[in-house]
């Protein structure tokens, strides 16, 4: 049930209010002055606030700066016997949702308050989709234990508090924006913008279209004037991804936004002031391009004030379990299951070297996941690209859980068999084990295995 706080020194009015808003289902609770109302507020955590502007401790217009500071969620309509322009702008400065007078207003206080119950809500909804995408991009959200990968959070988090540019350099799948994201949403930027463009999705002709906008009847096609992504940015971050595919005529314009601040539609007929901190990511080795004369020089050390090496994940062995686990858990949620990967799996999957990275290894524990069996990932669920040489984790895997005696048996037999391939005379086989060739032909029988 909505609950609805009302603040008002004379007690008839209260009592009026109280019972006309309780009829229409809402919960009510009451104060006659500041001091009781901020008592109120933080026991009885109101949806609304009806507010009185004339209080025996203070004024409601004041007040409202006061609920906001300990409630900031909760909407403030206050009400007033004589109503003044002067007080209702200020009302509305300090944050109150409404400023309406006394009588001549009753049958507007209904559905304002049913409005301003709707604005609450949405407040706290927003409050916690804010909170959750604060911990989805927070620097806690990178996995990883090894030192090369901290070492690289660890530059991240303290170029975060500035604006200077920084540069991502690595493999494809090796979480280059999920870095650029948590730089931004731990930055003083975090509740504007972040676009993020992929330098290389678009042609020569529509990049510069895209990024700075352009006006209408610049080029066939263009109807009407278009913001661009920079100026979607604007007192945000822009993220500008695969920036070694930019053409030079585009990183001349960019190079530009970066010693002026400004950018200019297509078509434009002047510039237009803009401040947005850039991020960039390349999986190409942007000083050999410079070299090339492929990328300008002059560019890339306005780029490169800050260079993030991200972490190819077989640099990393110790941390390719923990990602397969978390996006296993991930998958579980979602689906309301328990799967889990077998001692098998696991091993082979971090013999494997990905070269895809995360978003290699991510697709291989979806495929795993959606034909797995009595929920339990083992190696006839992984790719064979993966288990083509992993014939020993294949044995391992078969007898993890048999009784030791008879594990013993397989391992002995597998040994045998490995001896009698790689050798030419049982002689050798028998050497190559550290036995006699008599114990040898005894074993062979016993596990009914050929010379």
């Amino acid at each position: 049930m909505n609950k609805i706080l009302i603040i008002d020194d004379e007690v008839q009015i209260r009592s009026l209010l109280a019972r006309m808003l309780e009829l229409e289902g809402y919960e009510v609770c009451q104060a006659g002055d500041c001091k009781t109302a901020i008592k109120q507020l933080e026991i009885q955590s109101p949806d609304v606030a009806l507010c009185d502007v004339f209080l025996p401790d203070g004024n409601g217009v004041d007040l409202v700066l006061n609920i906001k500071k300990i409630a900031p969620n909760v909407e403030v309509i206050l009400l007033t016997a004589h109503g003044n322009i002067p007080d209702g702008v200020q009302a509305i400065k300090n944050g109150a949702f409404d400023y309406i007078t006394k009588g001549d207003d009753n049958n507007k206080i209904i559905p304002l308050i049913s409005r301003a119950v709707e604005k609450a809500k949405m407040n706290v909804r927003l409050e916690k989709l804010e909170k959750k995408v604060g911990q989805m991009y927070s620097f806690d959200s990178i996995l990883g234990e090894s030192k090369v990968l901290k070492e690289s959070v660890s530059l991240a988090q303290k170029v975060s508090v500035t604006d200077v540019p920084v540069l991502l350099t690595g493999e494809t799948g090796t979480g280059k924006e999920v870095f650029a994201q948590a730089i931004h949403y731990n930055s003083k930027r975090s509740k504007q913008n972040f676009v993020a463009v992929n330098c290389s999705s678009f042609s020569k002709e529509l990049l510069e279209s895209e990024m700075f906008g352009h006006k209408a009847g610049s080029f066939t096609g263009a109807l009407k004037d278009k913001k661009g992504l920079f100026e979607e940015a604007h007192n945000g971050t822009i993220f500008l991804d695969e920036i070694g595919d930019m053409p030079l005529h585009m990183q001349v314009k960019l190079l530009r936004v970066l010693q002026e601040h400004e950018i200019e539609r297509v078509g434009g007929s002047g510039p237009i002031p803009i401040d947005v901190r850039i991020l960039s990511a390349t999986r190409m080795n942007l000083m050999e391009m410079v070299q090339a004369g492929t990328f300008r020089e002059d560019l890339y050390y306005r780029l490169a004030v800050v260079n993030i090496q991200t972490v190819a994940l077989r640099a990393c062995p110790e941390d390719i379990i923990l990602h397969a686990l978390d996006y296993l858990d991930e998958l579980n949620r979602q689906y309301k299951t328990h799967v889990d990967l077998s001692d098998g799996a696991r091993r082979c999957l971090k013999a494997h070297s990905w070269p895809g990275n995360v978003r290699e290894l991510q697709n291989v524990i979806s495929s795993a996941y959606a034909t797995c069996e009595d929920s339990l990932i083992t190696l006839d669920n992984l790719p064979k690209i993966i288990t083509v040489n992993q014939k020993e984790e294949r044995i391992m895997e078969d007898i993890e859980h048999l009784p030791l005696k008879e594990k013993m048996n397989r391992f002995e037999k597998m040994l045998l068999e490995e001896a009698l391939r790689s050798n030419k005379s049982m002689t050798a086989a028998a050497a190559s084990l550290g036995i006699e060739r008599s114990l040898l032909y005894k074993k062979l029988k016993k596990y009914h295995l050929k010379e």
